[in-house]
């Protein structure tokens, strides 16, 4: 296609140039070896971080996660405007040409820059919003990190396009692995919440080193009279719907941070973090997997909604494995492996892990948004659900801070169904499919979790004999569960089949791109309605 379409349709970009429409052909096979790089990648980059929570929330008081956390919580907005939603765009385009590229690399440096000029200048007002003059000093610490994002934003999305993704997890392991060294360097040496920071600087800057180090292409000066028409109109609205997802999904260490002080608000990010570290490591190289191949399939409805329904299935189940185990034995678990100074966070992180169930399964909501260039869509759904989100989190805070996470909990849940009602009415997806397989993985799981939490209270005592027995039951009652429920034994035979791709050949993985049953070709078959 030759032309742009106009700002924020819903049109997928067309870019003009000579490189033309990605081939689809052995596409199954990329989207293999894509899924089985990243995962591995993702796996060790979970040891880092488990390592780290571990071994720096033994060295470093409450008060010092809280202090980053409350300066994360308020400039992390800023990266989502240093992105612009540009990156995403580059990755769904059909065609990018080497001009494009390079305005967008300028666009994203530029917009770091100008974010990180002003999260200087606002550190005082930040630091006066929590009532902490120390706050100050670490935003202003922070705000090169604008800088170099912005620099290697364009970068990591042409090694996406291009479906390196071994590349881009190595990068990603060195670049955490590093800050991880220097902050338990630093923390070792009594710089107290000072280590938090030097960890994110040094792992932002070794990350723009590397992949600027292993690229094939260099920025040259920006171009006038090319065509970015249809990127600025992709990326406006999925910044916008991000900005609304963002603020909806940190109001609430806004508020504690503001309301009770530092000390709690770490304890509360303590819970929040360990919510978020299995969402992030699964959905951040989900979406990079998903979003190239689904962008390539959009004009294929039949093999589009089977890797959508197959890849909420595998992600589903692998996030409430997590969430089962650690939600079910958190109690006797937290506070042997990071100290009984952060007990308090066990009932936060409780509460959390039920939105966290629901939020793990909309995850395919946005996949089927971003891929098919629906952002204008995305953006009104936002403007639907977030603001109910922020209100329920504002008013749960008049119970504490556990009334914060149960209104955390309680908007990502009700997110879901209207996400899939939505995509179902604007774009043919399998929402009926979806919600059906998704409900009965939760309700299998959540009876799982629920038996081994309340058992081992039942029959011992000790926190260390709690949490054994606690995982010989989850394993029995998952197994009961797997014996008696025939619809969800064949979900759980599809996981492991899917796992088992990832090692198979190429016929293998192409045949995974097929539709599978009726209720599948019946969602990809329907008449696409208008936005």
């Amino acid at each position: 296609m030759g032309t742009d379409g106009p700002v924020g349709t819903d049109a997928p970009i067309a870019a003009l140039g000579a490189d033309g429409p990605a081939s689809t052909d052995g596409l199954g096979r990329r989207a293999a070896r894509g899924a089985a790089a990243t995962l591995v990648g993702q796996a060790v980059r979970v040891m880092i971080q488990l390592g780290g929570l571990v071994v720096l929330g033994r060295i470093l008081d409450p008060k010092d996660y809280g202090i980053l956390a409350a300066v994360t919580a308020f400039i992390g907005v800023g990266d989502l405007l240093r992105d612009f939603g540009l990156s995403s765009a580059a990755v769904q385009a059909k065609t990018l040409t080497l001009a494009q590229r390079t305005n967008l690399f300028w666009l994203n440096t530029g917009i770091g820059v100008i974010l990180a000029v002003a999260t200087f200048c606002s550190a005082s007002p930040i630091a006066s919003f929590y009532h902490n003059p120390h706050i100050a000093g670490v935003v202003r610490s922070l705000a090169v990190i604008f800088i170099l994002d912005g620099m290697a934003t364009q970068y990591r999305a042409d090694m996406i396009r291009n479906l390196k993704f071994g590349r881009l997890a190595m990068v990603d392991i060195v670049a955490q692995g590093t800050g991880l060294i220097v902050g338990v360097v630093l923390g070792l040496a009594h710089y107290h919440y000072h280590a938090l920071v030097a960890q994110q600087l040094v792992q932002a800057a070794v990350a723009v080193l590397a992949v600027v180090g292993i690229a094939r292409w260099v920025p040259r000066l920006p171009r006038r009279h090319v065509p970015m028409r249809a990127f600025i109109g992709f990326g406006v609205n999925l910044m916008a719907t991000q900005l609304l997802t963002y603020f909806s999904r940190n109001v609430d260490s806004l508020t504690v941070g503001h309301r009770f002080g530092p000390r709690v608000l770490g304890i509360y990010n303590r819970a929040f973090q360990l919510l978020t570290l299995p969402l992030n490591q699964l959905n951040a190289p989900a979406l990079q997997v998903a979003l190239p191949i689904l962008s390539r399939l959009q004009d294929q409805p039949a093999k589009f909604a089977a890797f959508v329904v197959r890849g909420q299935l595998v992600l589903l189940n692998i996030s409430l494995v997590l969430f089962a185990g650690l939600g079910s034995q958190a109690r006797p678990l937290l506070p042997l492996v990071f100290g009984h100074q952060w007990s308090g966070s066990v009932p936060i992180f409780q509460i959390l892990a039920v939105g966290g169930i629901f939020q793990a399964a909309g995850f395919s909501v946005y996949w089927i948004f971003l891929s098919k260039g629906m952002t204008r869509s995305s953006l009104r759904y936002s403007l639907t659900i977030r603001p109910i989100a922020i209100a329920l989190i504002i008013g749960g805070s008049i119970w504490g801070v556990r009334g914060v996470a149960s209104g955390y909990a309680l908007g990502v849940i009700l997110a879901w169904p209207v996400g899939l009602w939505w995509v179902g009415r604007v774009a043919d997806a399998p929402a009926g499919q979806l919600l059906r397989s998704g409900l009965r993985s939760i309700l299998a799981y959540a009876t799982t979790a629920v038996v081994a939490a309340v058992v081992p209270r039942l029959l011992v005592h000790a926190a260390i004999a709690q949490a054994g027995l606690g995982i010989v039951v989850l394993v029995a009652t998952f197994a009961a569960i797997v014996a008696l429920w025939p619809a969800f034994r064949r979900d759980v035979q599809e996981v492991w089949a899917t796992a088992q791709l990832l090692r198979g050949g190429r016929a293998a993985v192409e045949a995974s791109l097929e539709p599978r049953g009726r209720a599948a070709q019946a969602g990809a078959s329907g008449r696409h309605r208008r936005n």
